[in-house]
């Protein structure tokens, strides 16, 4: 998206507020998410544990990357229930389906955690 400027590379102070505002963010989504907090401390076991059972750099990213999307998509699904909670909480069908939709693009993420690990943890263990 465009700012003020057009479509010129951002100024050093803007890069900052960016920075700020993502920061800001991820403070919210600590404060407010159960889910995000749970996926956050399983994050901080299982990472040191992906950088010792990855074997070369492409499996350590696979394993820690894999963790990472998974905060990603729980933030934007928290980013859109947010929304949808904003114009009340009675129920309404298609706002109902936003809101599974993204629960579903959370599991769908976690299903490809677990195949990643699977795949290259697997092996190893048994």
């Amino acid at each position: 998206m465009a700012d003020e400027f057009g479509h010129l590379p951002r100024r050093p102070s803007r890069i900052f507020k960016a920075t700020i505002w993502s920061l800001q963010g991820l403070r919210a989504a600590w404060l407010h998410e159960s889910s995000f907090r749970l996926e956050v401390y399983l994050f901080v076991i299982l990472a040191p544990l992906g950088w010792w059972l990855g074997g070369n750099a492409i499996e350590r990213v696979l394993l820690i990357g894999s963790m990472l999307l998974v905060l990603s998509v729980e933030l934007l699904n928290s980013a859109i229930e947010a929304v949808i909670e904003r114009f009340g909480d009675e129920h309404h069908e298609i706002a109902g389906r936003a809101k599974d939709m993204g629960s579903a693009a959370v599991f769908v993420v976690m299903m490809h955690v677990l195949l990643v690990w699977g795949l290259i943890v697997g092996p190893r263990l048994f």
